[in-house]
């Protein structure tokens, strides 16, 4: 299972680093110019990546107690700086927000590289589903993680394709393969 999960995790940080590749291109004011998606403009897109990016693995702490090296790779996410505002940024905040972005998938990767195989089925607590269950496996939370990643991206990737900018970072290469 571990290795599934690695390479995720590898996958998640090679697409971000695609797109983040494609929307430095762009000029600041298209990044945060209005989209109409739901977190608004492509910059917002991105911080909701990272923010709940941080926000799932943070859930995950108490599930790993007792292993240092996982402990230690969620540890790096408090340096994370993380805003729901919908200000516009300035260039100098998207690349705050782009180191972000690779600090937080540097993090995932070496927490799931921590992990041992028993450690998948730990109990984390939730509060979505009503107390029923009041927890949910760990591998659950990483494939919601995935998921999260992964839908998000793609909204990116349909305001691209309506602005007629190519992209293609969706497949998940054998270069993951461990």
């Amino acid at each position: 299972m571990k290795e599934i999960f690695l390479t995720f995790a590898k996958y998640n940080e090679a697409a971000n680093k695609a797109i983040v590749s494609i929307l430095d291109k762009l000029p600041n004011d298209d990044r945060e110019r209005s989209r109409k998606s739901y977190y608004g403009s492509l910059t917002g897109l991105v911080r909701h990546i990272l923010g709940g990016q941080v926000y799932l693995l943070g859930l995950l702490k108490d599930s790993v107690a007792g292993n240092a090296a996982a402990e230690k790779a969620l540890a790096a996410l408090a340096k994370i700086p993380v805003s729901d505002s919908k200000a516009k940024l300035t260039e100098d905040q998207w690349k705050a927000l782009v180191s972000g972005l690779k600090a937080a998938d540097k993090a995932c990767i070496n927490f799931v590289d921590a992990l041992e195989d028993k450690d998948f089925n730990a109990p984390v607590a939730v509060a979505w589903y009503k107390g029923k269950p009041p927890t949910v496996p760990l591998y659950f939370m990483l494939q919601s993680l995935v998921a999260h990643g992964t839908h998000h991206r793609g909204q990116v990737s349909q305001i691209l394709d309506s602005l007629k900018i190519d992209n293609d970072y969706s497949g998940i290469d054998a270069k993951f393969l461990s």
